[in-house]
């Protein structure tokens, strides 16, 4: 009988999954924010490439019609071959040459979308492509600490999503993941999302779900001098200041963006004083480009907790004071500087040798005020990095060949004090040094005119050095706030990462792709930490061992594009078979290697250009996300909603004097964390609509938006009781809020 239910269950799973993958198509369901098709899988030009910005580098706005450019001999057998012995450029009849990584499902956000769209966070802009979800615990305050979830992976999603800039990867080895917020929102170009872990072969670990990379504005190519200014006030008293600046000279170029917020925040104790900004210094001739860049961020602010609900006494703070504060006075202060710096130099024709390195320092200090015992933490990071590759363009046996190939160095020194309080001597004292050494070799082939193969494979070694130093004052035994010395560990381990993709592309209007591809992601310093329980059934100390397994993925991903006229649609199916996935366990406050786990589901999205004037996109999702073994054999994993749909408008109403813009994001219900047998009670479904007015008269803009314009009460994240059924805790976001905007460009 159980195979009977097995089967019917695969069954059932197969004809959903069809539905959602082919229904958007059949019906017309316009799509996601981020263009798709051959905007959103761009090809790589067999020209000098960009390589200081980004391994694969799309090229968006490709005419309809495009056509790969091919500096090579081609032998007689091809129609359009060039004379033997000879070198031409030839061009061949094809839609499209390379995508960035082929075979994956990727999607570019553009410098022009980034400003017209209504929300008002780097996430919240995101998250309008299919199938990014989000999840916030600090109120939502300018998208501080926001979570973006690629793929399913709830309260792990920073570990499990590779963000890059200008695709150098800034993931650090601890748990705080990247801040979406501290990056200027000016100073972004484009966005570029890849789904899937295909990524893993070009940049290493981290890219279970997907890869996030921001390529930054470097002023290069544009008049001498240019300055930008804004202002705007907003909602819970919020203020907001942003200026760049660009100038050119001869091959010089160099460009300033920075900002500055402040705000009351929606809660109590939700208080935010931001400021960031980057730099950029750049030299490019025709053989040779080089580049330095430093940027910097301060932020302070305020953690006010959740809010308890407890139908067993009565209790609902959500109902009575969403706005309070279980922590009043608990606070996260950051301050992160980096630098970087390389160049890009041609040794021959289709030949360009890319060396980069650079130096990310972070410290973050945290203070915990509870009745059991303060926890205070003061810890600093600092990553040292050289990333050297080689860029292969030619002609390899006919077919048009591109190689990336090239060895990443990642040095990381992890410093972290726990007393009870700021200025006492330390509980805890832990020391981890990590250090990777990879080398990859990532290779595109034109096998035909209409198709691309790619494959590539990446082998990573990671040593690791980590200590625990107890200092085991009076009050540890009143408290157990102590714990015992972790047992201190020294491992070496080599991982490796698979990829193979194929495209092929039946005509100039539709195209189908696919791929196949392995990655890992190696434990974090904060999981290290907490990787072993912190007392027994009697409540006596164990020592924790910083011992936890390295998690792996299996993908596959299969789906079609169309594009026709302002027409663009893309949809694809994937599945993702995961062992030792690293979890916490927020009962028992340590993490643990998850019995196996998979995620399957769809993505479609699609866009409509009518006219000059009005735009219309939107997209759709299914995601599940499940334990396949073990004692939750079936259960969904947390804080991973099945179902999420995005749709927007724009509407040029008077040239530029007076553009708006309206986006729609939904989403299902979801476990709450620390649920994975599904028992309690879900974060409900929700829905948000945001809009904005903004126009332009010669030097100066205005705009004018309101986000959750419907005044959802909603919270995308809560934990739930391990001794209590129906208890749980949740952190609400703000209803509807507006910002009013407007500046001067010089």
């Amino acid at each position: 009988m159980s195979a009977i239910f097995a089967t019917a269950a695969r069954r059932r799973r197969i004809c959903l999954l069809a539905t959602t993958f082919l229904a958007p198509a059949l019906f017309g369901v316009s799509a996601a924010k981020a263009q798709q098709i051959a905007q959103a899988l761009p090809p790589i030009e067999i020209t000098s490439p960009d390589e200081n910005r980004t391994r694969a580098k799309p090229k968006i706005d490709q005419e309809t019609s495009s056509r790969r450019v091919v500096p090579s001999a081609v032998p007689a057998r091809r129609s359009n071959a060039a004379p033997a012995g000879g070198t031409a450029t030839t061009r061949v009849p094809a839609v499209q040459q390379f995508s960035g990584i082929v075979g994956a499902s990727t999607s570019v956000i553009t410098a022009e979308e980034i400003r017209q769209s209504p929300a008002q966070t780097v996430q919240e802009i995101i998250a309008q492509t299919p199938g990014v979800q989000l999840t916030s615990l600090y109120g939502g305050v300018n998208g501080v600490k926001t979570s973006v979830d690629l793929r399913g992976f709830g309260a792990f999603a920073t570990s499990n999503t590779l963000v890059l800039i200008n695709g150098r990867r800034v993931n650090d080895i601890d748990m705080a993941g990247v801040d979406f917020s501290t990056i200027p929102r000016d100073s972004i170009e484009r966005i570029e999302i890849t789904r899937g872990n295909s990524g893993a072969v070009l940049y290493g670990d981290n890219a279970v779900g997907g890869v996030i990379n921001i390529v930054l504005k470097n002023g290069v190519g544009g008049p001498p001098a240019t300055m930008r200014a804004e202002g705007g006030v907003g909602s819970f008293n919020a203020r907001m200041a942003s200026l760049s600046v660009a100038t050119n000279y001869g091959p010089w170029s160099t460009s300033f963006y920075g900002n500055g917020i402040k705000s009351d925040g929606y809660r109590v104790n939700n208080a935010l004083d931001q400021r960031n900004g980057v730099g950029n210094l750049n030299y490019t001739t025709p053989g040779l480009t080089a580049f330095a860049t430093l940027s910097g961020d301060d932020q302070k602010l305020g953690f006010p907790g959740g809010r308890l609900v407890d139908p067993s006494i009565g209790l609902d703070q959500l109902a009575i004071n969403r706005r309070g504060a279980a922590t009043p006075f608990d606070y996260g202060n950051q301050q992160g500087a980096n630098a970087t710096a390389g160049f890009t130099k041609t040794l021959a024709n289709g030949v360009d040798l890319i060396v980069d390195g650079g130096v990310r320092d972070k410290k973050q200090q945290a203070a915990f005020f509870n009745p059991f015992g303060n926890s205070y933490v003061d810890a600093h990071l600092r990553t040292w990095s050289i990333t050297p590759r080689l860029s292969i363009k030619n002609v390899m046996f006919g077919m048009p060949s591109a190689i990336l190939t090239g060895i990443d160095f990642y040095d990381a020194a992890f410093h972290q004090e726990r007393p009870t309080d700021k200025g006492t001597p330390p509980i805890h004292t832990y020391d981890l040094a990590q250090k990777t050494l990879a080398g990859y070799w990532q290779h595109n082939i034109g096998l035909l005119p209409t198709t691309d193969i790619s494959y590539g494979a990446r082998i990573q070694n990671t040593t690791l050095s980590a200590r625990d130093r107890l200092n085991d004052p009076p009050n540890c035994a009143m408290f157990f706030t102590c714990g015992a010395q972790a047992l201190p560990l020294d491992s070496s381990e080599t991982q490796h990462a698979l990829h193979v993709g194929i495209e092929h592309r039946f005509n100039e209007i539709f195209s189908v792709f696919g791929r196949a591809a392995r990655a890992f992601r190696t434990p974090n310093v904060d999981e290290r930490v907490s990787s072993g329980p912190a007392f027994d059934a009697f409540f006596n100390p164990i020592p924790g061992n910083f011992a936890l397994k390295t998690q792996t993925s299996h993908d596959i991903e299969g789906g079609f594009r169309v594009k026709s006229g302002g027409f663009q649609l893309q949809s694809s199916i994937y599945n993702m078979d995961l062992e030792n996935e690293i979890h916490f366990i927020p009962a028992l406050f340590y993490n643990v290697n998850l019995d196996p786990t998979r995620r399957y589901g769809s993505e479609t999205s699609a866009s409509l250009r009518l006219n000059d004037s009005v735009t219309l996109r939107g997209g759709a999702a299914y995601t599940r996300a499940v334990f396949r073994e073990g004692a939750f054999a079936g259960m969904d994993v947390p804080l991973v909603s099945r179902y999420t749909a995005t749709g927007g408008v724009t509407l040029n109403i008077w040239r530029k004097y007076l553009v708006a813009d309206a986006t729609v994001r939904a989403w299902s219900e979801r476990f709450m964390d620390n649920d994975q047998a599904n028992t309690q009670r879900r974060i409900p479904a929700n829905a948000t609509v945001d809009v904005k007015l903004s126009g332009e008269y010669g030097h100066f803009f205005w705009s004018l938006s309101a986000n959750n314009l419907l005044n959802a009460l909603y919270y995308d994240y809560a934990i739930a009781s391990s001794f209590t059924a129906g208890r749980f805790s949740a952190y609400p976001l703000p209803g509807r809020t507006y910002m009013v905007k407007a500046g001067a460009t010089f």
